[in-house]
């Protein structure tokens, strides 16, 4: 049985990655304590030693050579080390072997359970390695039941958490539903690693349009800002680094066929596709947008913005319960204040 665990040990480093040492040296530390537990030893000058050179498994005790014996734990007699072949002086410590007859299936119990336990915890590094790259991305998975007010979300190798703070309210989440979702932090815990997910976060908007739209996944097209009311409405700011290019064309798509398959993806949600603009007043006059803006004011020093539109066009730049407004200012970092008469600046 001895030689089997060696031969494994060498199977897991060619297949897993896990080095012949660290297995080892994990299957020594694991054996020394189950000696311990079944043994009832208490000496501390034992160990435990795989020899990978006669395939065995020896379990050796340090002790002292004395001419009287007083402690049979920690001590042998000078005449006994003899006959073992040892030849020591008094006050000598030598280690000798003192290796159970039944140790070898305690030995192979417990390797087996360490092996398990190593190639477990190496496979959890790998998932969590190859998460944390891909942390800010977007991933498919299967809402695979709910717990408490979690969600958790079935992504292949492991399971992904989306929390209540991170799920859209309109949205409906059917057992074996498949969505995209954002990932929002990889953590490295005892359990494994947890992937927290997003269906709300801003930039699952963004790497929707990366997905669906080439001019943006190629660099074409930049999508500057957005500003989200999740399940609702969302203002994307786009500008291309292409005079030859339309950016917002581009992320419209033919008949709308691009936007409509993010719109699809997000459950119903509106999106407003606009221009970005440097000058803060063209930004607030294109978001405010289906509404005819007259005139933008720009007040510096507490950072508003007064717009003025058609009195009869109030209520649609404001938009239901202040959304558009609301959104318009998330998107430009100004504070909107707006009201209806007659512009007398550019816009």
């Amino acid at each position: 049985m001895s030689r089997e665990i060696f031969v494994a040990i060498e199977q897991i480093e060619k297949t897993k990655g896990i080095s012949k040492e660290t297995l080892q040296k994990a299957i020594e530390t694991a054996l020394l304590s189950a000696y311990r537990k079944n043994f009832k030893s208490s000496h501390k000058g034992i160990s435990v030693i795989l020899d990978s050179q006669s395939g065995a498994i020896r379990v050796l005790a340090k002790k002292t050579v004395v001419e009287k014996l007083r402690d049979s734990t920690t001590e042998i007699l000078q005449e006994d080390a003899k006959r073992l072949g040892i030849h020591a002086n008094v006050g000598d410590s030598i280690e000798i072997e003192v290796t159970p007859k039944d140790f070898g299936r305690i030995a192979a119990q417990t390797a087996k359970q360490v092996i398990l336990q190593r190639i477990r915890e190496a496979e959890r590094d790998r998932i969590y390695e190859e998460f944390t790259e891909r942390e800010g991305e977007i991933i498919t998975g299967i809402i695979s039941r709910k717990e408490g007010r979690n969600l958790i979300v079935d992504l292949g190798r492991i399971e992904g958490i989306l929390p209540s703070q991170e799920q859209v309210p309109s949205e409906e989440y059917k057992t074996g539903n498949r969505m995209k979702f954002f990932i929002v932090e990889v953590k490295k815990t005892n359990k494994g690693p947890k992937i927290t997910l997003s269906r709300t976060h801003p930039s699952l908007v963004k790497r929707l349009f990366e997905l669906e739209v080439p001019e943006v996944q190629e660099g074409w097209v930049d999508v500057v800002a957005i500003a989200r009311e999740p399940g609702v409405r969302s203002k994307v700011a786009v500008e291309s680094r292409n005079e030859k290019i339309d950016p917002v064309g581009s992320c419209i798509g033919n008949r709308g066929s691009r936007v409509r398959n993010i719109i699809e993806e997000l459950r119903g949600e509106k999106i407003d596709i606009i221009h970005w603009h440097n000058d803060p007043r063209i930004l607030i006059a294109e978001a405010l947008k289906p509404a005819e803006v007259l005139s933008v004011t720009l007040d510096e020093e507490s950072k508003t913005a007064q717009v003025i539109v058609p009195i009869d066009q109030l209520s649609l730049a404001i938009g239901k319960d202040g959304q558009n407004a609301r959104l318009t200012a998330r998107m430009s970092g100004w504070r909107i204040d707006i009201k209806g008469g007659r512009g007398e600046e550019q816009k």
